[in-house]
């Protein structure tokens, strides 16, 4: 997280205009995660925002901006809480992000577009599948590896199953956030500075 404020703020330094796109970034990621959607197993799930900050900026600045909106949400919401925020850290700001950035690096000459939507949709799983192994170690169905494992695949079962929809309409609404933050003119311009 401190290389990613780092990050952000030679971003900045670079172009004041900047603030602009990382607002928006941190935006998106701030309303798409506080919305909490009943699941089938009595539990939530919700969406991570994360993809459209690791396609424009990188998995260190989302790292960063993720940070700052789980703490907010901890603080102000209730949602999530300090004691897990390292763990939600990790699996919504640093793992799933990177996830989905390795998978925009290998999409990206197919178009930023269909590179937003799998970028965003494999941050957005992954993101669960290590919610559920972080559940499974604090909460283990037996002693040793196999009550990991053992919990590891009912976590799963709940969330990474039930999350795969949920990813999809996040990777449909961030391809329409990039689609229009790529029309708007000032805009495209910084896109492409920060991508290059």
């Amino acid at each position: 997280m401190a290389y990613g404020a780092w990050k952000a703020k030679r971003l900045i330094d670079k172009n004041s205009n900047n603030k602009v796109l990382l607002a928006v970034a941190g935006a998106f990621i701030f309303v798409l995660s506080a919305m909490k959607i009943p699941s089938v197993t009595g539990s939530c799930s919700h969406p991570t925002g994360t993809g459209i900050a690791v396609v424009l900026f990188g998995p260190a600045i989302t790292a960063f901006l993720s940070g700052i909106v789980l703490l907010y949400q901890a603080l102000l919401l209730a949602h999530g809480g300090i004691t897990t925020l390292g763990a939600n850290i990790a699996s919504m700001g640093i793992i799933g992000p990177l996830a989905g950035w390795l998978v925009y690096r290998a999409t990206k000459n197919f178009g930023l577009i269909p590179a937003t939507f799998f970028a965003t949709v494999i941050a957005d799983w992954v993101t669960y599948v290590v919610t559920s192994l972080q559940l499974a170690l604090a909460f283990p169905s037996g002693v040793g590896f196999q009550g990991v494992l053992s919990s590891a695949l009912k976590f799963m079962a709940i969330f990474a199953v039930t999350q795969v929809p949920i990813a999809i309409v996040e990777g449909v609404v961030a391809v329409f956030l990039m689609r229009y933050l790529v029309q708007l003119e000032d805009i495209r311009s910084l896109i492409a500075e920060v991508r290059a």
